[in-house]
């Protein structure tokens, strides 16, 4: 709490000062007073509340009075946020060859959930959306600053969602520039992660897909989730539980996607390598702004200013029955 007006608040000693003045002097005015007879002392609790409690009272009254003056205030503070941030797609793989179990303890579609859901809680106002793809992709999540909904689709992601088999990079990265083109922030990103080439889709040449990032100002960051050499993927039989997978990671391909939009690629063997890619997004995707403070005054007088009223009034109703008469 602090005072608008401070300066008032000097009125309070001064009001205790008067006060101890005005009941020295009522008492040395009792005791000149003779009386032809002595009489004796006789105090009774209406005597002693009728010889003290009008002014101190009063006094009080008067002290919350002069903090109601003085205009107290109450004072929330904060920081605007920035008007614009980044608007970041993240494109996910989401191919049978995503259960590869190269990402101890994780096969590779989940340590590339945690660490979206990871990078996604580091954010702030950013929207962040997102597409899966397969065969074929769609979009899961469009762009949003509802973080909590967002981690809820990376959640739900699974393996063949798309119900499409084979990898359509092309047709990814083109779903999300129609989903980013039109935006009016300051930076566009896609975060492309995948473990394989491109050999499905409508658009076969995902090159072509990032020179229409390109032309929008869409910078593409690809991920390479694979381990070099063969990774074990679980078949579902009990008599032989894991199958052998050849590398089969387009390399060149997410270099030039990357490299020609102004992004970067980079490889992930494991799932601190994964994290540490992650990490490195988003120190270079980072949304610069001053930071803007405000604060809220409000007033709060009424919590001095309604007990002292009460207070008086209760005064002059007893001043009036109970202090009217004295025995």
């Amino acid at each position: 709490m602090t005072f608008k007006h401070p300066y008032l608040l000097g009125l309070i000693p001064l009001l205790l000062v008067l006060a101890l003045t005005a009941g020295s002097i009522a008492r040395g005015r009792l005791a000149a007073v003779k009386l032809p007879v002595n009489l004796p002392a006789h105090k009774t609790l209406k005597t002693q509340l009728f010889r003290f409690l009008p002014l101190w009272v009063r006094t009080l009254a008067l002290i919350l009075l002069a903090l109601a003056l003085a205009r107290p205030q109450k004072i929330e503070k904060g920081q605007l946020p920035p008007a614009e941030g980044i608007d970041i797609m993240m494109c996910l793989d989401t191919s049978y060859s995503m259960v590869a179990l190269d990402f101890s303890p994780y096969n590779r579609l989940d340590a590339a959930k945690n660490a979206a859901s990871d990078f996604a809680r580091k954010r702030v106002n950013d929207r962040i959306g997102m597409v899966v793809f397969g065969g074929t992709a769609m979009l899961s999540c469009p762009l949003t600053l509802d973080y909590q909904s967002l981690l809820e689709f990376i959640d739900s992601t699974r393996i063949n969602m798309t119900k499409a088999e084979g990898t359509a990079i092309g047709d990814a990265l083109i779903t999300s520039v129609n989903h980013l083109k039109n935006s009016k922030a300051k930076s566009k990103v896609i975060i492309l992660l995948t473990d394989g080439r491109s050999n499905v889709g409508i658009i076969t040449d995902p090159v072509m897909a990032a020179r229409t990032a390109e032309a929008y100002d869409i910078k593409i960051y690809a991920i390479g989730t694979a381990a070099k050499g063969r990774a074990r993927v679980p078949t579902g039989d009990p008599f032989q539980p894991y199958a052998v997978m050849e590398d089969d990671l387009d390399e060149p391909t997410l270099r030039e996607i990357a490299d020609r939009t102004g992004g970067e690629f980079c490889r992930a063997g494991n799932y601190a390598e994964l994290q540490k890619v992650y990490d490195r997004i988003d120190s270079l995707e980072k949304t610069k702004f001053e930071v803007k403070s405000y604060a809220n005054y409000t007033d709060v007088y009424l919590i001095f200013l309604a007990p002292a009223m009460a207070m008086l009034l209760l005064l002059f109703i007893l001043e009036r029955t109970y202090f009217r008469t004295i025995p």
